[in-house]
């Protein structure tokens, strides 16, 4: 699934997902076994194969949804 990925003004890391009309913020980063994993505070677990580094943000990137 493709994401936007952006820092709020607060500093925060947080996914938007189009299709669902879901903004959430990132609760915890861990890595996985292809790439790093990120936990929404809605409890969602999405993967992504490579994170774009912070300062190029916002940028849409594609996402696995684990959970």
């Amino acid at each position: 699934m493709r994401v936007m990925l952006r820092v709020d003004d607060a500093g925060n890391l947080t996914v938007y997902v189009a299709k669902k009309d879901l903004e959430e913020v990132v609760v915890k980063q861990t890595d996985g076994a292809e790439g790093k994993i990120l936990t929404l505070a809605n409890g969602w677990e999405l993967e992504f194969s490579e994170l774009p580094d912070v300062a190029s943000l916002p940028k849409t990137v594609e996402a696995k949804r684990l959970s």
